[in-house]
């Protein structure tokens, strides 16, 4: 069982994989049979398993330390050379789909890597690998940007992971300057992070209409492999939010507000919700694994053995610092079959919900690594956040574990939390489609544009300070600069992952679990809506999906005395 640290890296002679692309593209082509093709696309598959484990694990180690100058070296030559890999990806695809053996190839690959293929077909083309190089370029440029951040606050140094943890304080002053100090920081830096996202509209728009989109939210839902829906699904969807939903979150709020005894409740009180403090995890960042592992041990035979390999092979890195990128994300590397977890842990509730939804990513890819294209391992990005999210309410019975006396309140937190962000979700995603819509808007015009979004989806919302007020938020929201349009996903998993809560918590549904590990083998194999099928659950986009689950969710809450959350 081999070390994730012991992993070989090495950078790939793009020569030498050029030859070799080359001759088994010709080997696809030249096919006058169906065993000679499936065997040509398999080894396609198993060089390009290689190339994409050998980026990931540059990635990932560029990722934990931003300062190391080797990983350093290595993220510029993928920003520059995985375009040119992907061109063969295509050249690949374009084999696989006009292939004569059509039958026989979809018996070797899952359906949905055909789906994939002619997706990729329209939005790449050699002639924006230039832009593409330059997008990779700013991505890296924003996210150093942010790894690098150090705020003075309270007589020591923090980044920017690190100063969540003040917005929990119970001292309403300490939240107030900590979120002042923090948004002094994105101030300090607005010129910097203007540049770099007016830089990455004009380029990702130039790429658009190259490849003859009208503009780049047209072409994300290509580029994004959304099969079984379109825009003006989304933007039913995201009015049922605003219908539905954000009153829901207003009367929450309401109820936040008179919890604390607050004449108003200000943005930096949002993420406080008890007058004796938030639940807190109890234990060092290692006792939390260890209680991790006895949870999963518990919960099934397939979470305890596969939880136990993550720990024995040092897969997480959870601990922030100084130089290491923000957020937390699972990738699996495919020639390994292996994932890996990156968080970075800040002494709140997160450290829990970022354990708990990274490792429900992490045991989906473990459960479908049989697929046979490593590009469906991973089902595409709203279904794979299913799994995660579904997986925080799965482990609902062992948070007592984690919280012990608190649990209430943190479970009262947890689920409140997740309608709370629906209507911010759906925000990101609109702010976006407006942006992209309207290439030629000025970095004022964008701000503009969010803080007007903003007041609709989040009428609640309160700031006590004048740059948040002209709509610099969000600025801290990496999505919308690394990963465009990559957020709508979150929402729709919610509303799935509020299902699988209700059968594992309300009705406790002896078939959920099953359900959920025929989803997770079934990976990528199967698209969005074909997932929510197998597991004998409602599409997001149905009309009416959301109202029994959310009238339950309403009356759990309900039923929560506000005696036990103070």
């Amino acid at each position: 069982m081999t070390d994730f640290a012991q992993l070989p890296y090495q950078r790939p002679n793009f020569e030498q994989v050029t030859a070799e692309y080359r001759q088994l593209l010709m080997a696809l082509n030249h096919a006058d049979d169906p065993l000679t093709a499936v065997n040509a696309a398999l080894a396609i598959s198993k060089l390009e398993t290689k190339i994409i484990s050998q980026q990931m694990m540059a990635e990932i180690r560029f990722s934990v330390n931003t300062l190391d100058e080797f990983y350093h070296q290595e993220e510029d030559y993928w920003n520059e050379y995985s375009p040119k890999y992907d061109e063969f990806t295509t050249e690949f695809y374009r084999e696989l789909v006009k292939s004569p053996f059509q039958a026989e190839l979809q018996h070797a690959f899952p359906k949905t890597l055909f789906l994939m293929a002619k997706n990729q077909l329209k939005t790449f083309s050699p002639e924006v690998i230039p832009l593409l190089q330059q997008d990779n370029q700013l991505r890296t440029q924003y996210s150093e940007l942010i790894a690098a951040a150090q705020i003075d606050f309270a007589g020591a140094t923090y980044n920017l992971t690190q100063m969540k943890k003040f917005q929990n304080n119970a001292d309403r002053q300490i939240r107030r300057q900590a979120t002042q100090a923090t948004t002094a920081w994105f101030v300090d830096h607005e010129a910097k992070l203007d540049q770099i996202y007016d830089q990455m509209v004009q380029v990702r728009t130039e790429i658009a209409q190259q490849l003859n989109y009208q503009n780049y939210t047209e072409m994300s839902y290509d580029f994004m492999n959304r099969f079984d829906y379109n825009a003006d699904d989304v933007a039913r969807y995201r009015q049922t939010i605003l219908e539905k939903v954000v009153p829901i979150v207003n009367q929450l709020r309401q109820r936040q507000q008179k919890r604390l005894g607050l004449s108003e409740l200000k943005f930096y009180d949002e993420d406080y919700n008890f007058p004796s403090g938030n639940a807190t995890p109890e234990g060092t960042a290692e006792e939390l694994v260890a209680k991790a592992n006895e949870m999963y041990h518990e919960m099934s035979p397939e979470t305890g053995e596969f939880f136990q390999m993550m720990v024995d092979r040092h897969n997480l890195d959870l601990l922030s610092h100084h130089g290491k990128q923000g957020g937390g994300y699972c990738e699996y590397l495919p020639e390994f079959k292996t994932p890996f977890i990156f968080a970075n842990f800040n002494g709140t509730s997160a450290d829990v919900d970022v354990l708990t939804h990274e490792t429900g990513h992490a045991f989906q890819t473990y459960q479908a690594q049989a697929i046979k294209a490593w590009e469906c391992v991973f089902p595409t990005n709203e279904a794979a956040e299913i799994f995660s999210m579904s997986m925080e309410f799965i482990a609902y019975p062992w948070m007592t574990k984690f919280f012990g006396q608190q649990t209430t309140k943190y479970k009262f937190e947890h689920l409140s939390s997740a309608v709370i962000f629906l209507p911010y979700g759906v925000l990101v995603d609109h702010f976006q489609t407006e942006v992209y819509c309207h290439p030629e808007w000025t970095p004022t015009e964008r701000k503009q544009a969010w803080r007007r979004l903003e007041k609709m989806y989040l009428p609640s919302r309160e700031y006590d300070d004048a740059d948040l007020e002209r709509g610099l938020y969000w600025y801290r929201q990496g999505h919308i600069f690394e990963g465009p349009f990559y957020y709508i996903d979150y929402t729709l998993a919610q509303v799935v992952a509020f299902q699988f809560w209700e059968r594992f918590e309300v009705q406790h549904d002896p078939q959920a679990w099953p359900d959920y590990l025929a989803m997770a083998k079934a990976g990528g194999s199967l698209t969005f809506n074909q997932l929510i099928e197998l597991g004998h659950l409602q599409s997001p986009f149905k009309d009416g999906a959301l109202d029994e689950v959310l009238a339950k969710i309403s009356t759990s809450l309900a039923a929560v005395s506000e005696t036990d959350l103070q």
